[in-house]
């Protein structure tokens, strides 16, 4: 008995000394920055660029609301932060030394970043005062000693251009900070820009819609800009920095028209090259359109427009000469958008040293790319991308739904057209925007983040960032399935209308709500879908912090409950959709309510007041077809080995790309002899090399039957492309009973299969 009561005793001893021994060795491979009791010590340089000096102050916020005490400047300090020659601009690095973690940065910007890294160290969301994402109190921070992160963007200029702000960002700054009408004032552009320094952006094309003042008239705007190290740039439609709806003036400087008007229009683009003189970073747009969104003035033939934009380029490199410098050095975007590709594709002589922007085609397929010979270009390429939009077919500018996989699909093929010069996300409001623009401004830091293949995983490890684990991991497959069923139908497309109609047949060119093409088995089958999804964000605010209810309502109840509501609005009975479109409005008050009303005006739930958001429900009028098998595209029998399957795409959320080659093949049965009807559904996509977009179907090898995706751009059949995301191709055939294979090649780039199904005929 004593014997084994020694060799108890000696059990637990040798198990307190490997206990002990396990939490030194631990101890010793960490470094603490914060043990409960004192506050983080920093050291900075002692001359640094102003962003830096707002990073630092960021940083020091976060950490107080972290740690409850505020970081303080000391000689022997935990956190030191240093400049480096030795990385790309904008990058950092972070690493411990002796006990002491070295943030280094290529310039302040690169500073600034590694500063706000560290704040994501420490668990504070880039949304803390946007999406109000209260951190959790620590009493402890460390980082083990081995740490080392080294980051630089993939992307030289990476940010937002702040459009059709309207019905969110400009009211709620009326709100925010009252001032002029029509004003987004300086505190506003300030909050901005700190999100865009949190989400390692750097560029912003400010808000210029008519009835908002122009940015440079905006006192202190500027200023805030370069206190965050912002570049401002302008959009497509506002040559050398001038914001055209607010500062052309008709009566000083009469029509806005280079042909007849020359003179005036170079003295009123030299007044802005005057003011930005001085200013390091300018993005400046070149060429030239209408006041606003509208082609040339004074222009009647495709060869004037064409000649005329030669000349207004040829002149204002010669204007940035005489007033910035070489024009070489200076950051010039020429933007191919709407009539000005015919123009530049007509053989447009743009200077080698611009960078050319393309553009998506508004609803988030790009429609054109670099090719061989523009990917060689000093300026290299970039991406104009919608997240919002308002205009033809039917705008989307309520709730941002735009699938995660789309942006990554389009965002990883400009990427690798060498479009790495300059990405600008278009946003009606960056809260709303939330995921969708992280994903792009990620993509946009990293290329890398993310493949076609994790998608799912940053989702979820955003709403566990956004939320904590738990809750996290539960609203994943709420958010995935909210997704798929937008990108079946964004809820401000439900009433199948469209926008800027003949004027004559419809008020204000706009189709009311009559019918939709869906049986009342489809709509059942979507209104339990969101019906599930509703009650799943119930079950989940259970496992949300206190503080964090704001954050949830805003981010996730809001647009899940919205979306849901705006469903049953059109597809029940006039009872049940009366019912929906109160709960819209008493859920888009209560958003104006939350966080003590820091966000009243923000929210607006009938942006332009559209047909669609009015109290109205449509007539079902579908026809149904019986559907002998659906496939999506992922469920492949054999793949060539260049296809991918990209997550959070298309109506299958698996959508699958293919290069030009590239090969799927399926296998399918039937049940008895008869006529049948083979339907493939594919992602939308733009011909984006400027050629063509085919594919070939051949069932049981037969001879292939090819298709082409393309259509001119605004024609119906894309218009209903893009408000149903998905363009669909069938054939008839006559099939015997049994197993059949179907292979789908590809014969150009760009093709993007989602579904296919058969159906009897």
């Amino acid at each position: 008995m004593k014997n084994m009561k020694k060799l108890g005793l000696l059990y637990i001893l040798t198990w307190l000394f490997t206990v002990s021994l396990y939490a030194q060795r631990k101890e010793q491979a960490e470094v603490v920055w914060f043990d409960g009791r004192h506050p983080i010590t920093y050291q900075l340089p002692t001359d640094v660029e102003p962003v830096v000096m707002t990073a630092l102050e960021m940083w020091k916020n976060d950490m107080l609301k972290v740690t409850g005490m505020i970081p303080k400047v000391s000689g022997k300090a935990t956190v030191e932060v240093v400049k480096t020659t030795n990385l790309p601009a904008d990058g950092f690095r972070i690493y411990v030394k002796n006990k002491h973690i070295i943030i280094e940065g290529s310039n302040g910007r690169g500073m600034a970043y590694g500063l706000l890294e560290l704040s994501r160290l420490a668990d504070v969301s880039p949304w803390v005062w946007w999406g109000d994402i209260v951190p959790e109190k620590k009493n402890r921070l460390v980082v083990s000693r081995d740490f080392y992160t080294e980051q630089s963007p993939s992307v030289t200029y990476r940010g937002v251009f702040l459009n059709d702000e309207d019905w969110s960002l400009r009211p709620w700054s009326g709100i925010f900070e009252p001032g002029p009408k029509g004003q987004i004032g300086p505190k506003t552009y300030r909050k901005v820009f700190e999100l865009l320094l949190r989400l390692r952006a750097n560029a912003i094309w400010p808000a210029m819609h008519e009835g908002t003042v122009a940015f440079f008239k905006t006192p202190g705007a500027k200023a805030m800009a370069d206190s965050c190290g912002i570049v401002i740039g302008t959009s497509h439609c506002e040559p050398l920095l001038r914001n055209n709806v607010g500062e052309w003036d008709v009566e000083k400087y009469g029509r806005f028209n280079y042909k007849t008007n020359r003179l005036a229009v170079q003295q009123y683009w030299i007044e802005r090259l005057q003011e930005v003189s001085k200013s390091n970073d300018n993005m400046f747009t070149i060429g030239m359109r209408g006041i606003h969104d509208s082609s040339m003035e004074g222009y009647t033939t495709e060869q004037e427009k064409f000649d005329g934009l030669q000349q207004v380029i040829n002149d204002q490199q010669e204007l940035i000469q005489r007033f910035i410098g070489d024009p070489s050095m200076q950051m010039q975007v020429f933007v191919p958008y709407k009539e000005v590709l015919q123009l530049y594709e007509k053989g447009l002589k743009v200077p080698d040293y611009v960078t050319l922007m393309w553009c998506d085609d508004n609803y988030g397929y790009m429609t054109r790319l670099s090719n061989v010979e523009e990917q060689q270009r000093q300026g290299g390429g970039g991406v104009y991308y919608h997240l919002s939009y308002w205009g033809r077919p039917h705008d989307y500018l309520w709730l941002t739904t735009t699938q995660p996989g789309l942006i990554y699909n389009e965002l990883r093929e400009a990427y690798d057209h060498n479009c790495r010069r300059l990405w600008i996300a278009n946003v009606h409001d960056p809260k709303v925007a939330g995921y969708d623009l992280e994903l792009f401004l990620d993509m946009a830091w990293n290329i890398n983040c993310v493949s076609g293949s994790t998608l799912n995983n940053h989702l979820r490890d955003w709403l566990c960032r956004q939320f904590g684990q738990e809750a996290g991991n539960r609203l994943f497959p709420i958010m995935h399935e909210y997704y798929r069923l937008c990108g079946e139908r964004r809820p401000e497309f439900m009433g199948w209308t469209q926008v800027e109609l003949d004027k004559n047949r419809y008020p204000r060119g706009l189709s009311p709500v009559t019918h939709v093409p869906l049986t009342s088995e489809k709509a059942k089958e979507r209104l339990e879908a969101f019906e599930r999804i509703k009650t799943a964000v119930e079950d989940c605010r259970a496992f949300i912090r206190k503080e964090l209810g704001d954050a949830f309502f805003a981010a996730v109840e809001y647009p899940v409950y919205a979306a849901d509501a705006m469903n049953h609005k059109i597809l029940s009975d006039s009872s049940s959709s009366d019912k929906a479109y109160k709960e819209i409005q008493t859920l888009t008050h209560q958003y104006q309510e939350i966080c003590g009303g820091k966000w009243c005006g923000l929210m607006d739930a009938a942006p332009r007041k559209l047909p669609v958001f009015e109290n109205v429900h449509a007539e079902l009028s579908g026809e149904p077809v019986e559907v002998v098998t659906l496939r999506n595209a992922c469920d492949y029998t054999n793949a060539s080995d260049d296809v991918r399957t990209v997550q959070m795409l298309g109506y299958s959320m698996n959508a699958v790309a293919m290069p030009k080659d590239g090969t799927l093949t399926y296998r399918f049965d039937v049940e008895q002899d008869g006529e049948y009807i083979l339907q493939v559904a594919l992602i939308p996509t733009q011909p984006a090399d400027n050629g063509d977009l085919r594919f070939s179907m051949s069932i049981d090898g037969n001879t292939p039957i090819v298709y082409s995706l393309k259509e001119p751009f605004r024609s119906e059949e894309w218009k209903q492309n893009v408000l149903r995301g998905q363009a669909l191709r069938q054939q008839t055939m006559g099939l015997f009973k049994g197993s059949h294979t179907l292979t789908i090649h590809a014969l150009d780039n760009h093709i993007v299969v989602d579904q296919f199904q058969l159906m009897c005929r």
